[in-house]
C-alpha cells in the first residue's frame, strides 16, 4: 500500500491532522485562554472587579443564603420529564450544600442539590447555584454569563455541545487522532532537531510555513503529548462508563462498603438533627493541617444529608501551593462537630492520576507557570494553523489545473478556524460591553444572548471565508485571510476601547493607578493580538500585491 513505513505515517499525520484538526484548534486556543478564565470573569463582570478572597464564614453568611437557595430554572427544566407528576413548588429536602473558590476567584460560587419526589431514577437531583460577592453575601444576577470559567473552559473540552455528551465524544477522539499525528509526525521528521533550528520566512509561502510547522510541532511536543494525554486520562469515566452502566449494582454495592468502612454515611438516616458550627469545623481542619505541617486554606467546603442525623461536613485544603486541586479532606459529624475522618495517604495510583490531573487543571499558584502553559496553547495553534495552510498552498494550483474544489473547501475552513474563531471570541466581549444591564421583557437571558451572539459571529465568519474563497480554485490567496485579519486588530482595540467607556477602568488606571492586573491583563492581551493581527494583515497584503510566485517542490515526506 505505501512503499515504506515513513510514507505510512506521513498519510495518517496529513489526513488525521486535517480530519479533526478543526476541533484541536479550538481545543488549544480556548484551552490557552482558560489558563485565564477567572481574570476574563472579572474583565465580563465588572462587579467582580476587586481581590481575591477566602472561604467566608458559612455560620454567618453562608448558611442564611444556603437555606434561601432553591434549583434553577434549567434544573426544573431538565427533571419535568423525568417524574411522575408535577414538581413540588418548593424543595425540602437538601442532599447537599456546597461552596467553592480558588486563589484567583473574588467571587464564591455556591451550589446545592436537593431530592425529587416521585423522579423515576433516584439519582436524579435537582440542582442549584449562585455567585455571591464573599464580603457581603450579595448574589450576582444570574444572568450575568462566566465568559472565561462558564463558557471558554467548557468549550475546550466539550465544545459546548451538552447532548447525549456529544461534544465530550468528539473532543475526546480528537484527542486520540492528536496522539496518532504527534507520533507520525516524529517519525515522519528524520532531522527533527535540524528542523527546530530551520525557519526560513523569506522563501515561499509553502516553504516557510512548513518550518514554522515544524518548529512549532518539535518546540511544543512534550507539552502537546502531555494535554492531549491527560485530557483522556481525566474524561476516561465518560469514555469507559461502566459504573453507572454494566456495573452499576457492582459500583453501589462498593459505595455502600466504602460508607461503612469511612463512617460517612450512604443515605439520609430520616431522623431530623440541627447543624452545628461549621466554621468550628472549618478551624479544627486547619489547624489539623498546620500541625501535620501544611498550613493552608480551605477549598471547598460541604455538607452532606443536611438537616439528617446522618448529616456530615466534608473541609478540604485548597491546593494552591502544590499541583493537586484539593485534597486532605477532614470529616465531621454535622449535628455535633465530632470527628469522622481524616483522608489516609493517597494510594500509588491516586497520586499519579491526581497529579496528572492537577497538572493540566493548573489550579496552583504558580504565575511563570501559567503563562508557559498559555504559550504552549497557542504554539499548539500555530502548528495546526500552518498545517492547514501548507496542505492548501502544496496542492491548490494542482486542484485548479484539474478543477477540484477540495483546495477552496479546506482553505475556507482554515479561515474559519483560526481567524473566524478569534473574530467569534471578540463577538462575545463585544457583546458583554454592549448589551444593556436589562433585558426587555422576552428577550432571551443576557447571557444567553452573548452565548448566541458568538456563535453567530462565527457563522458570519465562516460565510465571509467561503464567499471569498473563489481565487483558491484558482491558485491564488483568499483574501478572507487578510480581511478577518483586518477585522481582528480592529474588533480588539474596540474591545477595550469599550471596557474604558463602560466602565471606567482605562490601562493608565488598572496599570498605575489603581493597579488591578486580571483588567490590565487581558487588555493588553487583547492589544497585543490586534498588533500581530494588523501585522499578519499587512504581510498577507503585500504577498497579494507581489503575486504568487511558483513554490519549490515540497518533501516528499509530504506527499
Amino acid at each position: 500500500m505505501f512503499p515504506n513505513f515513513r510514507q505510512a505515517m506521513a498519510w495518517v499525520h496529513t489526513w488525521f491532522g486535517l480530519a479533526l484538526g478543526f476541533v484541536l484548534m479550538a481545543c488549544f486556543f480556548f484551552g490557552s485562554l482558560s489558563v485565564f478564565d477567572r481574570e476574563i470573569d472579572r474583565w465580563a463582570i465588572p462587579a467582580s472587579r476587586h481581590a481575591a478572597q477566602s472561604m467566608p464564614s458559612f455560620d454567618r453568611l453562608l448558611q442564611p443564603i444556603f437555606q434561601d437557595m432553591q434549583p434553577s430554572k434549567e434544573s426544573l427544566d431538565y427533571l419535568r420529564d423525568r417524574v411522575d407528576g408535577p414538581l413540588p413548588a418548593r424543595f425540602d429536602t437538601v442532599r447537599s450544600w456546597g461552596a467553592y473558590t480558588t486563589h484567583r476567584d473574588p467571587v464564591l460560587s455556591l451550589f446545592t442539590s436537593y431530592e425529587v419526589p416521585n423522579a423515576r431514577d433516584p439519582d436524579d437531583a435537582a440542582r442549584g447555584n449562585r455567585t455571591i460577592d464573599p464580603r457581603t453575601g450579595v448574589a450576582l444576577p444570574d444572568d450575568r454569563l462566566k465568559i472565561g470559567s462558564q463558557f471558554f473552559y467548557p468549550l475546550h473540552y466539550s465544545l459546548n455541545l451538552s447532548w447525549k455528551d456529544l461534544g465530550y465524544w468528539i473532543v475526546g477522539l480528537a484527542g486520540l487522532t492528536m496522539l496518532a499525528a504527534l507520533v507520525s509526525g516524529v517519525v515522519m521528521h528524520r532531522r527533527i532537531f535540524r528542523e527546530f533550528f530551520t525557519f526560513r520566512p523569506k522563501k515561499s509561502t509553502q516553504r516557510s510555513v512548513l518550518d514554522l510547522h515544524n518548529m512549532t510541532g518539535v518546540l511544543a511536543l512534550p507539552f502537546h503529548f502531555f494535554f492531549a494525554f491527560t485530557g483522556l486520562v481525566i474524561f476516561a469515566g465518560i469514555y469507559f462508563p461502566v459504573t453507572h452502566t454494566q456495573l452499576n449494582p457492582l459500583h453501589e454495592l462498593h459505595e455502600k462498603l466504602e460508607a461503612e468502612e469511612t463512617g460517612l454515611p450512604h443515605d439520609r438516616a430520616g431522623v431530623a438533627a440541627p447543624l452545628a458550627s461549621v466554621d468550628a469545623m472549618a478551624a479544627e481542619a486547619q489547624r489539623r493541617w498546620a500541625a501535620r505541617g501544611m498550613a493552608g486554606e480551605v477549598g471547598l467546603l460541604t455538607v452532606s444529608h443536611v438537616g439528617d442525623a446522618n448529616g456530615y461536613v466534608s473541609v478540604y485544603r485548597a491546593g494552591t501551593d502544590r499541583i493537586a486541586l484539593v485534597g486532605d479532606g477532614i470529616h465531621f459529624k454535622a449535628g455535633t462537630g465530632e470527628l469522622l475522618r481524616e483522608d489516609p495517604p493517597r494510594t500509588a495510583v491516586d497520586s499519579v492520576n491526581t497529579f496528572l490531573t492537577g497538572l493540566h487543571l493548573q489550579h496552583f499558584r504558580h504565575w511563570l507557570l501559567r503563562w508557559l502553559y498559555v504559550l504552549g496553547g497557542l504554539l499548539g495553534c500555530v502548528c495546526i494553523a500552518t498545517g492547514f495552510i501548507f496542505f492548501v498552498e502544496k496542492r491548490k494550483k494542482q486542484h485548479a489545473a484539474a478543477g477540484s474544489q477540495g483546495s477552496r473547501v479546506v482553505d475556507a475552513l482554515a479561515v474559519t478556524t483560526v481567524t473566524g474563531m478569534l473574530l467569534a471570541a471578540l463577538t462575545i466581549l463585544i457583546a458583554n460591553r454592549l448589551l444593556p444591564e436589562s433585558l426587555p421583557a422576552g428577550w432571551p437571558p443576557r447571557g444567553d444572548l452573548e452565548q448566541y451572539l458568538f456563535w453567530a459571529g462565527w457563522a458570519l465568519a465562516m460565510a465571509h471565508a467561503f464567499a471569498r474563497s473563489a481565487p483558491v480554485a484558482q491558485g491564488r490567496p483568499n483574501p478572507a485571510w487578510r480581511e478577518q485579519c483586518w477585522a481582528v486588530a480592529a474588533i480588539a482595540v474596540a474591545a477595550v476601547l469599550l471596557n474604558w467607556l463602560t466602565t471606567g477602568d482605562h490601562l493608565a488606571r488598572t496599570v498605575f493607578i489603581d493597579t488591578y492586573w486580571p483588567v490590565a491583563g487581558v487588555d493588553l492581551f487583547l492589544l497585543a493580538s490586534a498588533a500581530l493581527a494588523a501585522g499578519a494583515a499587512r504581510r498577507l497584503g503585500r504577498r497579494a500585491a507581489a503575486g504568487v510566485r511558483p513554490a519549490p517542490r515540497a518533501e516528499a515526506a509530504h506527499a
